[in-house]
């Protein structure tokens, strides 16, 4: 907003100095003015390298913010299933050597029902 209102004072003075400008003055800014915009580079789409020109990564001659917004949400979501999957992988691994363990122990299934071998398991480990 600042800008605009300092870009609004700039075109206010320099629309009043206009009239100071005699006519042949004028027709030489104008055509002076129409040389440099004929001679303006073109902007051109280019592709960059990661970390090379201004530090943006890919551009593709404007800036994207939508895109570069999109793309790391999809890697946060693609690092958050990774996470996921990876616990959950090893969550299963340690039941299936608590199901191994059991099942190869001399103790019956039977008595892991029992609400009192629960009460003599916490006795045990407390002492």
């Amino acid at each position: 907003m600042r800008e605009e209102q300092y870009a609004g004072r700039i075109r206010k003075a320099l629309n009043q100095g206009l009239q100071d400008i005699s006519p042949a003055s004028s027709r030489r800014l104008e055509a002076a003015r129409h040389l440099a915009l004929s001679r303006q580079k073109k902007p051109q789409a280019q592709l960059a390298m990661a970390g090379a020109g201004r530090g943006h990564g890919f551009t593709f001659g404007h800036d994207h913010p939508y895109l570069r917004n999109l793309l790391s949400v999809i890697a946060l979501l693609i690092g958050m299933w990774i996470a996921f999957y990876w616990h959950s992988h090893q969550y299963v691994s340690e039941i299936g050597d608590v199901d191994s363990a059991l099942l190869s122990d001399d103790l019956p299934p039977e008595a892991f029902l029992d609400k009192d071998f629960f009460e003599w398991l916490k006795d045990s480990l407390e002492e």
